[in-house]
């Protein structure tokens, strides 16, 4: 495939991605894969597809704020124990051989994809839109964690996104839901805390060799739109549809990189 081909093939699929990513979560799944097959030996794909998360989530905390609803209280309690988590889970991500991590990626995709089946987080999504609606759902604060516990969690969170990132997005929005967020400040929470530790699971990737800066731009400018896109959609629109869609390529890529040497 040529370099132009291929940079168009990214560019589309990081729209694709940036909108599911800033909706719930999980778009790395398709681009992590699309990145290999692409050539690039998994580890490197997974340093490059941080680029591409990084201008996302610049562009989608910028909206989420200028709709008002960001509140940077946020950074002390949730980002900056993610940031520390991602450090460590970045370093383990860098010193995986791409043949375990390949394995790693496509374990994960199943994962993930029964997950979506099961949609466990609906049900809880429907309650918190409807209670939405009243002011003080629109005033609510984490009230079923504890600080310590809330914190901790993110820890926890920015271990896991520093090693793969796909799928972070699913936990923080859980974990917002626990806490007793709203739909819409549970999205604004999940983009302020990637955009937070991206930049140096970013930097420790460069450092070791582990990012294609042109592949990668092709990517983020896609999921820049994505993620734009994705602040003025709904969770629920099209929720079923695009859960199938998704379902159906998460299985097959991970099906390819079993079967891939």
């Amino acid at each position: 495939m040529s370099e132009p081909v291929a940079y168009v093939l990214l560019f589309a699929a990081g729209s694709v991605a940036g909108t599911i990513n800033v909706l719930a979560g999980g778009g790395s799944f398709l681009t992590l894969p699309l990145l290999i097959f692409l050539g690039l030996p998994p580890t490197v794909a997974n340093g490059t597809n941080r680029v591409a998360i990084l201008v996302q989530n610049v562009g989608a905390v910028w909206s989420f704020d200028r709709h008002g609803v960001m509140d940077w209280s946020w950074i002390r309690r949730a980002a900056l124990p993610a940031l520390a988590g991602a450090g460590l889970g970045t370093w383990a991500a860098i010193r995986v051989g791409d043949a375990s991590f390949q394995r790693i990626l496509a374990t994960l995709m199943i994962v993930f994809a029964v997950v979506m089946l099961l949609d466990p987080l609906r049900n809880r999504i429907k309650r918190r839109a409807i209670a939405a609606d009243s002011q003080a759902a629109e005033d609510a604060a984490p009230a079923r964690l504890s600080g310590v516990a809330f914190s901790a969690t993110f820890f926890g969170v920015g271990v896991y996104g520093g090693f793969v990132q796909a799928g972070v997005g699913f936990f923080i929005l859980a974990l917002a839901m626990l806490a007793g967020f709203d739909l819409v400040k549970g999205n604004a929470l999940k983009v302020l805390v990637v955009l937070v530790f991206t930049p140096l699971a970013l930097v420790l990737f460069a450092m070791a060799g582990k990012v294609d800066w042109g592949m990668g731009i092709a990517l983020a400018g896609g999921n820049l739109l994505g993620g734009l896109i994705g602040t003025h959609l709904t969770v629920l629109k099209g929720h079923a549809w695009v859960k199938r869609v998704v379902v159906v390529m998460i299985v097959v890529f991970a099906l390819k990189l079993w079967v891939v040497p």
